[in-house]
């Protein structure tokens, strides 16, 4: 039995985005896939995901400052 790290209070949720939302972020800041940051496949955070490359996690932050953020990577390949 081994630490499941999304547990931890420190870790971010982390969720798949839909086809719809990926399509929107992309249109909305005028990009491609390719120029989001990028996360690991094999990213614990991710993993009970069952992430594929060319997916696009989604990210909520929450700040005593900022409130909540959201920020998106792209799911690439070791």
């Amino acid at each position: 039995m081994g630490f499941d790290v999304r547990n931890h209070h420190l870790v971010c949720n982390h969720s798949k985005a839909s086809e719809a939302e990926k399509e929107a972020l992309l249109k909305r800041y005028n990009i491609i896939i390719r120029d989001l940051p990028k996360i690991l496949r094999q990213d614990p955070a991710i993993a009970a995901l069952n992430p594929v490359e060319g997916d696009v996690i989604k990210i909520e932050r929450i700040s005593k400052t900022a409130g909540k953020t959201e920020y998106y990577r792209q799911v690439i390949e070791s």
